[in-house]
């Protein structure tokens, strides 16, 4: 059924064990005042890499530093995520040791994500986090897994194979709307997270540029979060907004609602345009 609102970033998900995350999740900034910015916004979920992509993750460091120094038993209102990308079980320990010694504060990672996977080595990722979980290492005590292979998703979540699924669906990539969302078999599952929310966006000035008529909706760059969550079946969002101005420009949005059909194929269209995939003729239809 099309969705009526939009999640409300102050309602929570429960994972397991008690771990309740807000529907949107803070990934890389650039601002570390933005973490903050979040928390004070409702948000309640926030991931770091372990290793590939460290530096880009600095400002979220130094953010969730800052907000963990900020008052005592703030940690406990917090969830945060930590996502190891190497493909060899032996390597999937010592990075989540390595995050805590480097984050004062942090003390335990809540939610251990298998970082980068394919349907060909998240099996084999996949005993490595279960024992994560069960023995509680690192303080785990939920599992996630970051798809690059939609094929592997509905599987993994239908069968409960992880507490969270992070998928790639945006204007760019929209085929989980038809190969992942319609397999996805329970109301109980696990919850989807989406990623690379903005890939495919379509500037105005790029937009004038391509010569698209100013009666076409020109959609923000904001509507691309309302995008991805208006397909039902998505229940969150793993984002990077760079700044607080863009953490408020993202819960106003949500506070829109669901797009409309027709503003979706707008975001499409634009974005096959913008890669040379359609003509302009093409693209209205």
């Amino acid at each position: 059924m099309p969705r009526r609102r939009l999640p409300d970033p102050t309602s929570r998900l429960t994972l397991r064990l008690g771990v309740r995350v807000s529907p949107i999740c803070i990934g890389a900034v650039a601002d570390p005042r933005t973490v903050a910015a979040a928390f004070e916004a409702g948000i309640n979920f926030f991931l770091v890499t372990t290793d590939m992509h460290w530096p880009l993750y600095e400002a979220t460091r130094r953010g969730l530093r800052a907000l963990l120094r900020s008052r005592p038993g703030v940690r406990d209102e917090v969830v945060v995520a930590g996502v190891c990308y190497p493909t060899q079980p032996v390597f999937n320990h010592m990075p989540f040791e390595e995050l805590i010694a480097a984050l004062p504060g942090l003390d335990r990672i809540d939610v251990g994500v298998i970082g980068g996977t394919y349907g060909t080595d998240f099996m084999a990722r996949l005993p490595v986090y279960h024992a994560h979980r069960r023995t509680r290492f690192a303080g785990m005590r939920a599992i996630a897994a970051s798809f690059h292979d939609r094929a592997a998703v509905a599987p993994a979540v239908n069968h409960g194979l992880v507490d969270l699924a992070f998928l790639r669906y945006n204007p760019a990539h929209p085929g989980a709307r038809t190969d992942v969302f319609p397999l996805l078999t329970s109301d109980r599952r696990p919850p989807v997270f989406n990623f690379t929310n903005t890939h495919g966006w379509v500037s105005a000035a790029r937009r004038a540029a391509l010569g698209v008529p100013r009666d076409v909706w020109q959609p923000e760059v904001a509507d691309c979060y309302r995008f991805a969550l208006s397909v039902p079946g998505m229940n969150g969002l793993l984002c990077g907004p760079s700044t607080p101005r863009q953490v408020h420009a993202l819960v106003d949005a949500l506070a829109q609602g669901p797009l409309s059909d027709d503003e979706t194929h707008v975001l499409v269209n634009l974005a096959r345009l913008d890669a040379g995939e359609a003509t302009l003729d093409t693209a209205a239809d």
